[in-house]
């Protein structure tokens, strides 16, 4: 067959776990010296070798291509030790090393990925205290509802954000059990010694279940799952971006670098970044059905539909700390134009639920009072009026309760102010937000 050892290999994406792999080789090696399957000067003679490599390595030299990236370490081994390089594999298959690299993999990119999102709730955080006197309106259903503080709105991502962490971390609890010495999938007759392995490769836990161990690719669908949330995060956040720069909306401000021109109408810029960061989520998205279809039926063991295991994983994790680092760049160039937000309030009735909330505490029924202001707001509209500009006599008509304080309980500023509940709009409620999102990134909640 043409092109069959392309076809069967997979040395053209998983080169990239070559230092991993030589970590986990050194580890191997050095239980094996400790059991006294290999001699010492054996062993020292490997260890030289696989540290030869991945100095080079680190220095943009590049293995040969073989099969696969242990084929191809074990092979480079061997041509400058010599056949003694060919004891590293005593005691494993690469059933277990490939298992065992992903994980060093996988749970080095967590690490990663949670200093990115540390140093993007930071920038989040950075703006909400700049924020802090923005007046806006809240929506749902992308309707105006009542007005908030600029700030909660952009805290709201970085708890989203915080979440996000969290699951990575608790991912690592099933990422970060080493697989290492359950060989092809029975274990082996040799006496090694696995809580040492595990212990060099500062992994917490060994697998119970060699069967289990090679076949378990769960902590990799877990890991593109924490990253598709990740995206879809990042996508609702450039949506709003999307919107809040439009001609309508013109909430925000981002710096020209992260917008494009168009080829034919001079006037615009397009919001490219942004849309780039929503439409990639897609792509993570695929990369998790990707990774759920490969597993879905598989027999138990080791089976060679694993070997596409690492495009979808490398794919996702390249996309989102991509996403990660464009969109703190383009978050540290964010501001909010506040007369144009604080104008915005004026529309849609955002104080609507004050009148009837400052009619419940009057000892109306809150259904009731519900009825009344959907009855003064259909003849606001009618009248093209505002609930500000309405006459005491006006009000009147719909309730003899509602007398001249009402006009200080529907100010856009005192309403969000008077949202003092844990989680509320207030600045006082805000300003604990941004002071337990410092804590939390810094680890010391």
């Amino acid at each position: 067959m043409k092109n069959f050892e392309q076809f069967i290999g997979s040395f053209s994406f998983d080169n990239r776990l070559a230092e991993v792999d030589i970590i986990g080789s050194v580890a191997h090696t050095q239980m094996l010296v400790k059991t006294k399957i290999i001699s010492s000067s054996d062993g020292k003679k490997i260890i030289a070798g696989l540290k030869s490599i991945l100095r080079d390595l680190q220095k943009g030299w590049q293995l040969p291509q073989e099969e696969d990236i242990h084929f191809a370490v074990e092979k480079e081994l061997i041509k400058r030790i010599g056949p003694v390089g060919g004891k590293m594999h005593t005691a494993r298959s690469r059933n277990d090393q490939v298992a065992t690299d992903l994980r060093l993999y996988v749970r080095e990119e967590i690490y990663k990925i949670i200093e990115m999102i540390n140093s993007f709730q930071a920038v989040i955080v950075k703006k909400a205290e700049e924020s802090i006197d923005i007046i806006m309106p809240g929506y749902t259903h992308l309707q105006p509802a009542q007005p908030i503080i600029g700030s909660h709105h952009l805290l709201a991502y970085a708890w989203m954000l915080e979440r996000d962490k969290q699951r990575l971390f608790d991912c690592l609890k099933r990422t970060n059990i080493m697989p290492l010495g359950s060989a092809a999938l029975a274990g082996t007759s040799f006496k090694i010694d696995r809580k040492y392995t595990a212990k060099i490769l500062e992994f917490d836990f060994i697998s119970d279940n060699s069967l289990d161990a090679v076949s378990d690719r769960d902590f990799a669908g877990e890991y593109i799952f924490d990253l598709s949330m990740i995206a879809m995060h990042l996508s609702k956040l450039s949506e709003e971006i999307i919107i809040w720069s439009s001609v309508e909306f013109n909430f925000i401000k981002i710096d020209d670098k992260f917008t494009s021109g168009s080829s034919i109408m001079p006037q615009k810029r397009n919001p490219d970044c942004a849309e780039i960061i929503r439409g990639k989520s897609g792509r993570v998205f695929g990369d998790l059905m990707a990774m759920l279809t490969i597993m879905k039926a598989l027999p138990i063991a080791y089976n060679r539909d694993l070997q596409e295991d690492k495009p979808p994983v490398f794919d996702a994790t390249d996309t989102v700390k991509l996403c990660l680092g464009v969109i703190t760049e383009l978050m540290q160039t964010f501001s909010f134009k506040k007369d144009t937000t604080l104008k915005s309030t004026e529309k849609g009735f955002l104080q609507a639920t004050e009148v009837a909330d400052y009619l419940a505490k009057k000892n109306i029924p809150f259904r009731t009072a519900h009825g009344i202001v959907k009855n003064i707001v259909n003849y606001c509209i009618k009248n093209e009026k505002t609930l500000d500009s309405l006459s005491l006599n006006e009000y009147k008509i719909f309730s003899e309760i509602i007398d001249k304080d009402i006009y200080s309980f529907i100010d856009v500023k005192n309403i969000v102010n008077a949202k003092v509940s844990i989680g509320g709009t207030s600045k006082k409620s805000v300003v604990k937000q941004i002071l337990d999102l410092k804590k939390l990134i810094k680890g010391k909640r």
